[in-house]
């Protein structure tokens, strides 16, 4: 027998609606919160196919898994894919002609692996790919052209590296290409697009990230055609594992540890054209290692933990931000 909702009860259930809802002043600059994981994770590696989000592996507060968690932006549900064939947490992402690529990580968030796994969500299936020239994880990845970009991570010891591998979908293979300025883990990496004499121009860029002295600021553009990389204004804060995506000729870093062991909501954006950092809304929640991905200019943040050490808490937070 349903019971009716009294006058208190509707106001407070209005009220706890509205909180999630922007005000008529806020068109841009704001955050909500979408449908929970089914199970949270953090260091998952996400991408954005047919208007569909891939939330792949990651770690939960005991295990890494192999999970394939697909987030409908459009109808805020989640349904599930084709596990990866094995466990992993903390690769590199990038897809190309709709094919989600998978690129290194750990298999048991101890030891590292050089495996490239390649989704296709066609046939809800997974096949191996040319393994790369250096095992790692923590790394980053960016596509330009239709050619990826491997860029940094550790070695799972104490190393971490500068290494930039660059890998051809069209023909599996791989190519050593020149390394980072700084080496660097868990670096927020993504290709921007500005104008440039009437054409387009795109760029990759690699911000933040760890070093063997503590979490930097360091940020870096590579071009392609000269293959060299070159130094860019730094992020006024320094931090690893951040939530991050590109959007035009912005690269967007939310989130994130700035030491390892703790985690912050500062929420900042750099524009390729004024090289330059701008402060935004800071995230609701403060979490480290959250899946990241851009779909239709928003920012989406998946789960993510409270530090960046495995076995401590894991969130199912699904947070939004929208510039």
């Amino acid at each position: 027998m349903h019971k009716t909702l009294g006058l208190a009860s509707i106001l407070l259930l209005c009220a706890v609606v509205l909180l999630d809802m922007p005000t008529a002043a806020q068109t841009h600059n704001f955050w909500t919160s979408g449908a929970a994981m089914p199970t949270g994770v953090q260091f998952s590696m996400a991408g954005v196919i047919n208007g569909l989000i891939y939330v792949v592996g990651g770690a939960t507060s005991t295990a890494v898994v192999a999970d394939n968690q697909i987030y409908n932006p459009a109808t805020n549900t989640w349904s599930t894919g084709a596990a990866m064939p094995v466990t992993t947490c903390d690769g590199a992402v990038a897809v190309v002609s709709n094919i989600l690529y998978i690129f290194g990580g750990s298999n048991d968030g101890k030891t590292v692996t050089n495996a490239v796994w390649a989704y296709n969500p066609k046939t809800n299936t997974w096949s191996s790919k040319a393994a790369m020239p250096t095992a790692r994880s923590s790394n980053g990845a960016a596509v330009e052209n239709g050619i990826i970009y491997v860029i940094g991570g550790t070695d799972g010891h104490s190393g971490r590296l500068n290494n930039v591998d660059r890998y051809n979908p069209a023909t599996n293979s791989w190519t050593h290409k020149a390394p980072l300025l700084v080496g660097k883990s868990e670096p927020s990496v993504g290709t921007l697009r500005m104008t440039v004499n009437g054409k387009i121009v795109r760029t990759i860029v690699a911000a933040d990230g760890y070093t063997l002295s503590g979490d930097t600021g360091d940020n870096e553009r590579y071009k392609a055609s000269a293959n060299s990389w070159s130094s860019l204004a730094t992020d006024p804060h320094p931090r690893n594992e951040a939530c991050t995506g590109a959007l035009g000729g912005r690269l967007f870093v939310a989130a994130g540890s700035p030491d390892g062991s703790s985690t912050t909501t500062e929420n900042d954006v750099f524009s390729l054209s004024k090289n330059a950092w701008t402060n935004r809304a800071a995230a609701p929640q403060a979490v480290a290692a959250a899946g990241s991905a851009v779909y239709k200019g928003i920012l989406y943040c998946f789960g993510g933990g409270n530090s960046t050490i495995f076995g401590d808490t894991v969130f199912n937070y699904l947070q939004i931000y929208h510039p």
